[in-house]
């Protein structure tokens, strides 16, 4: 460690460059030596958080400590995000994002207290999935186009739940609602798991959301998968069509991704190492097993490609958030 005598010193001879150079290899130089934190920025149960676990626990195996979760639920994954972004920047405190989280929210919320482009370092992409529009069985409808006729029939009384205001799970219903043009009543929970509860129980009509949610409670009958909500058919569910199937949805596309972050200011060499062990724990094949069986794509990616994915949906969901109309306090 680098005393501030011996700091001083160095500043005056021109080598600030130097001294962060000396202090990012110190600290990455025996890391991990303690736990990793991933916040979740959604409740235990949900499929981000199923995700997150299945991740961590196998990053532990290759790193040699333990890998906690916290989740920290609300504001469509704004307090989760909000807490890594005041974290130090030290590797300990990572984000497990969601698209919404980092893309959405920016387009939603005026008093936001992170920037999504500036308050973290990117490490990389580590999933890719769809939600799945799924109705209660006592829906009277087997496919969208008609879900659409009778939401137009019986205008305002179908509900869906949501994730929370501004989640994915609530934009995949306000784009529906927007392209078949149709009056839906918005329930929002705090987290998947709970708006699960009431969904499973009939007193919500549907419910767009991660499709390896309802991927069991589909095959066992519990609920009817309508659509996925990416332009892709699953592997898991072969005979769901794409929402975008339907005449007249062709322009629905909601598809989502899922990353890790650090704090701004990691060192370089801590984010390397991460990248690259996350890398190689991902690939372990029972994951990936795991993964596929649950409709989850595998998704890697540089931290460069990953940064320019999250400028890339800011606008792009900028647009679809305006074009609805959607505001948040």
């Amino acid at each position: 460690m680098i005393d501030m005598a011996t700091r001083r010193i160095l500043l005056k001879a021109g080598l600030s460059v130097g001294v962060a150079s000396l202090v990012g290899t110190a600290n990455a130089a025996s890391y991990p030596d303690k736990p990793i934190r991933f916040v979740v920025p959604f409740p235990a149960g949900g499929a981000t958080d199923v995700m997150a676990r299945s991740l961590g626990q196998k990053l532990a195996e290759r790193l040699g400590v333990a890998v906690v979760i916290d989740n920290r639920a609300g504001a469509g994954g704004g307090i989760g995000a909000e807490a890594v972004a005041n974290a130090a920047a030290d590797g300990y405190t990572l984000l497990f994002a969601t698209m919404g989280s980092l893309t959405i929210n920016p387009n939603l919320y005026k008093n936001l207290r992170y920037d999504s482009v500036k308050s973290f370092e990117p490490i990389s992409l580590t999933h890719s999935t769809s939600n799945l529009l799924v109705v209660h069985p006592s829906i009277k409808a087997n496919s969208v186009a008609e879900l659409i006729a009778l939401a137009k029939k019986e205008p305002g009384t179908l509900s869906f739940a949501s994730a929370g205001n501004g989640t994915t799970s609530h934009l995949s219903g306000e784009l529906f609602k927007s392209l078949a043009k149709v009056d839906l009543i918005h329930v929002p929970y705090k987290g998947s798991a709970p708006a699960m509860i009431d969904f499973l129980g009939g007193r919500i009509s549907m419910m767009f959301d991660t499709a390896s949610n309802f991927v069991d409670h589909v095959k066992n009958g519990k609920l009817r998968a309508l659509g996925l909500t990416g332009t892709k058919r699953s592997p898991a569910m072969p005979g769901v069509p794409s929402i975008s199937e339907t005449p007249g949805m062709e322009d629905y596309e909601m598809s989502l991704w899922l990353g890790l972050l650090g704090p701004a200011g990691t060192a370089k060499d801590v984010t390397t190492l991460l990248h690259r062990e996350i890398g190689l724990a991902m690939k372990a094949p029972d994951l990936v097993r795991q993964m596929a069986e649950a409709g989850i794509e595998i998704r890697l990616s540089s931290p460069q490609e990953f940064s320019r994915l999250i400028r890339d949906d800011i606008v792009k969901w900028g647009s679809v958030i305006k074009r609805a109309g959607l505001k948040m306090d």
